[in-house]
Order: C-alpha cells, then structure tokens, then sequence
C-alpha cells in the first residue's frame, strides 16, 4: 500500500506501511519529537531495538503501521494494533504521532482514514484509544473522530519522568468513527486532498 496525497497547503506526502529499511529514519522521527510529547508515549521510542521489534511485529501481521512522508522524512505514524485475544479480536487499538512542525494540517485525519479502511479488512468492529489525561490535544482529536470515554483509571501509568498518570481509555464503534470521518472531511475543504 503506498498513496500520494497533496495537503490544502501544496505540501506533498506519501502513505505507506512501515518497513525494516524505515529504521533509521523512522529513529530520527522520533527522536526529534519534544520531550514533552516523548514524556507520555507508550513505550521509549528512542530505543531502538524495541522499535525494530514493532516494526518486524507489523510484519508478520500482528499490528498496521503506517508512515507519512514528505521528502523522504517521516513526518507521522499511525498504528492500528490488532488483537489477537479471542473474545477481543473484534477490537483495534489506534495510535498517531505527527510531529509538531506538521500539526494541525489535517495529517492525523489522513491516517485516522487510511487506518479505518485498513480495520474494516480486518474486520474490526471497535477501535480503542488509550492515553494519559495530560493529553489533551489527542484527547480532543479523537473525540472529533466519534470517540467517547469509557473510563479514566486514576494513577494506573507512569510517564517518562517517572510521575503517575490518569489512564483514559476512550472507544468508538466504527459505524461512527466513519460517519465523523465523513462529516469532518465534508466540512472542510479535504476533499481535494484525497
């Protein structure tokens, strides 16, 4: 899978899925993200073995991961976890990055839409977001995009400094994750960017 897109601004970026020879570019992306962003991922993106291990993960279809590119550099990635559990195989978990230069120019709607299509393949029926509550910005992304919170689990996580962190888990059925994707995108001016 590899689509050309043009943004509303001209800039001119590719999507594809993630793969072994994006290693080091994909380490420069992360590494370049503000620490204050780092400070509530997941996993330590700057570790690189962990990195390699979720990319050959995608490989073997256990997660979608996507990049975005502009002149050859990471700009954004997206994630569509998939799980494997029997009585969760109808949920995927989603995850977005877009580094900060390039926010608030649509990229996260772009790859929120390439990944529904990729979770309707896989017969995802749920999607699931889970981040800390400081998160606000993603927070308010994905409620535009239909999702709504289920339950925030107080000082469940800690974050890179080592802090405890509320844990909100947020979910959306797809039905209306595609029928927010489709009013944002006809109440703008998106369209032309497909």
């Amino acid at each position: 899978m590899q689509k050309k897109m043009t943004l509303k601004d001209g800039t001119e970026i590719t999507v594809r899925e993630l793969t072994l020879d994006d290693l080091e570019n994909l380490m420069k992306f992360f590494t370049s993200l503000p620490l204050k962003d780092q400070k509530y991922l997941r996993i330590d993106v700057t570790n690189k073995e962990i990195v390699k291990t979720r990319i050959s993960d995608a490989l073997h279809k256990k997660d979608i991961r996507l990049a975005v590119l502009h002149n050859d550099q990471i700009i954004a990635t997206g994630a569509l976890e998939l799980s494997h559990d029997d009585w969760r195989r109808n949920q995927g978990e989603l995850r977005l990055i877009v580094a900060y230069d390039y926010q608030h120019k649509g990229i996260g709607l772009m790859l929120a839409r390439e990944l529904y299509y990729l979770a309707v393949e896989n017969g995802v029926k749920k999607l699931v977001v889970k981040m800390m509550k400081k998160q606000k910005s993603a927070r308010n992304l994905v409620k535009k995009l239909g999702f709504s919170h289920e339950v925030i689990i107080p000082d469940y996580v800690t974050d890179k400094s080592e802090k405890l962190q509320d844990l909100v888990i947020m979910t959306c059925d797809m039905k209306d994750f595609w029928k927010e994707l489709e009013h944002i995108y006809q109440a703008s001016d998106w369209m032309r960017c497909r």
